[in-house]
């Protein structure tokens, strides 16, 4: 499954890059699931995007939970929660 994945503020920062395309394997069938591959990248991967950091996921401009399942060239992105003030 292709995917195109984004990543905003400090996500960015710390992977390095704003956006790309992943071929995931078949066993990636949620965001939850993808979290965890790209974590398993190591480095940078698994500090931004770790089990225990608050961290906001959206599939296709939709805020999504782990449990959000996944489809071929759907759009998933990563970023920090907003604060405001």
């Amino acid at each position: 499954m292709q995917l195109e994945l984004r990543y905003f503020a400090s996500v960015r920062e710390q992977v390095g890059q704003g956006a790309e395309r992943a071929e995931v394997p078949a066993e990636v069938r949620t965001v939850g699931d993808l979290r965890a591959w790209l974590r398993g990248r190591g480095g940078a991967w698994t500090e931004a995007l770790a089990d225990g950091r608050a961290l906001r996921m959206a599939v296709d401009h939709a805020v999504a939970r782990a449990d959000t399942p996944l489809a071929d060239g759907c759009e998933v992105a990563f970023f920090p929660p907003v604060t405001g003030g």
